[in-house]
């Protein structure tokens, strides 16, 4: 999924949920999103429960988590 997609589906704004990343035009943390899907929420489950999402968001919160994963963390010693 190009970045560029990831930008229009997810974002980060100092003013809205202490800028915790959130899904797009929504205040649903990225976060939100997995720990349901961590719990055994189904996609379209969770479409269900937060009708403002899609599927598209659903997976654009999924690409953005692992691209965090991808960041080379130091951790000084």
């Amino acid at each position: 999924m190009p970045t560029t997609y990831l930008s229009d589906r997810i974002s980060v704004d100092p003013d809205i949920c202490f800028g915790r990343p959130c899904v797009k035009g929504t205040r649903i943390r990225v976060v939100d999103v997995l720990d349901n899907l961590a719990g055994g929420s189904t996609p379209n489950e969770i479409v269900e429960d937060f009708p403002e999402l899609s599927l598209e968001d659903i997976s654009a919160v999924l690409h953005y988590a692992a691209q965090m994963t991808e960041r080379q963390v130091i951790i000084a010693a």
